[in-house]
């Protein structure tokens, strides 16, 4: 045998060998009962070369360190310190049928959660690293903040689920707003929406999916072809109690390992062999994750990189 091809080829094995290496003792570790998946069982799949196709789901958790609220964590949650803007009920604030009958409490909302107010957390940052190292397959996000696209994650590795700031139009299928013209008026206030939307004919707003509106087809053509494939998933800073994102989680083959990262326990969360459950912060996660795949240095490089 040429000796660069038998080189290659012992190479390739060993890389394997490493990737089955830990699968075999991650389920070792579920079969002893020692809880299945953990941060260092996920370092030591990334750091093989045989992972390539990891998916990272996020939801309003990994934006918390940013000084984002999440939805639902009792008296901290967005939906506990909604009251101020006088709704009916928290949920109606994403509620296209109390949109067009009352505007002014999306629009405060959106200029309180434009793009550029808050700076990425080092979970973004790590995600942005999953995709550096070759290792993303996609991040698909139930966040509306951008801030996936502000750690410098490109677009094609990116899917917003309930939309985001990135583009705008008018309500009922209008024609595309410039996003900066947009958030101009709301800055503006009440007399800035209400001209902007008398210009246009109509409501705009930003591309962020309410109550009873279908998801961007780029969710569904990404998630068919994406996780048939994926040999990690990373689910992080999400209760899983919306659809159908929800249900993503089991869309992966069987056997695939999976993680969540959450501060509470997620009802219905049910642990297969190669699953795994981390209570706490998505931070302190990846930070683990990131030492234990061998991407230390790389990892705090791009936090001060991107601090400085």
């Amino acid at each position: 045998m040429n000796t660069r091809i038998y080189m290659r080829a012992a190479s390739t094995l060993v890389h394997r060998l490493g990737f089955y290496a830990a699968a075999h003792r991650l389920r070792l570790s579920s079969a002893a009962g020692d809880g299945g998946l953990s941060l260092s069982d996920a370092g030591a799949l990334l750091a093989s070369s045989e992972c390539r196709k990891v998916i990272v789901m996020t939801g309003a958790g990994v934006s918390v360190s940013a000084g984002i609220p999440d939805f639902r964590t009792p008296g901290t949650g967005l939906y506990d310190n909604l009251q101020e803007y006088g709704l009916p009920y928290a949920e109606a604030i994403f509620d296209l049928d109390f949109f067009r009958a009352n505007p002014a409490p999306f629009y405060r909302l959106c200029k309180e959660l434009w793009p550029g107010r808050y700076a990425p957390t080092p979970t973004h940052r790590f995600i942005r690293l999953l995709e550096q190292q070759g290792k993303l397959q996609r991040c698909f996000t139930q966040n509306i903040d951008s801030l996936e696209s502000a750690a410098g994650l490109s677009a094609e590795r990116l899917v917003a689920a309930h939309g985001n700031f990135d583009s705008a139009r008018v309500v009922g299928g209008g024609p595309a707003v410039d996003p900066e013209e947009v958030r101009a008026a709301v800055n503006e206030g009440e007399e800035g929406w209400r001209q902007l939307n008398a210009k246009h004919g109509g409501l705009v707003k930003p591309d962020i999916v309410f109550f009873g509106e279908q998801l961007p087809m780029r969710f569904f053509e990404c998630a068919r072809s994406d996780f048939p494939k994926c040999d990690l998933l990373l689910v992080m800073g999400t209760s899983l109690v919306v659809q159908p994102f929800a249900g993503l989680v089991n869309a992966v083959r069987p056997g695939t390992p999976r993680l969540l990262v959450n501060r509470e326990p997620v009802w219905g969360w049910s642990q297969r062999g190669t699953d795994g459950f981390f209570q706490g912060d998505s931070d302190a996660a990846v930070a683990e994750l990131a030492s234990a795949a061998g991407w230390k240095s790389e990892f705090e490089a791009l936090i001060n990189s991107d601090a400085s």
